[in-house]
C-alpha cells in the first residue's frame, strides 16, 4: 500500500489506514477516493497530494 503527502501541510493519506472520519475505508486506493475529498488538516484538494517515494 502507498502513502501520499499533502503539499501544503504534510498530512499523509495512508492507503492501508484509509480515512474513516471521512468515510474512506482502510485499504482504499488513493485513485478510488472521491475527487472532492479534502485534506483533514488544511482543506487542500486531493490533487494537492503527492506520492511518497520509498
Amino acid at each position: 500500500m502507498r502513502k501520499f503527502r499533502c503539499t501544503y501541510c504534510a498530512h499523509v493519506y495512508d492507503e492501508a489506514k484509509g480515512d474513516p472520519d471521512s468515510g474512506i475505508a482502510p485499504g482504499t486506493r488513493f485513485e478510488d477516493i472521491p475527487d472532492d475529498w479534502q485534506c483533514l488538516e488544511c482543506g487542500a484538494l486531493k490533487s494537492d497530494y503527492r506520492l511518497i517515494e520509498n
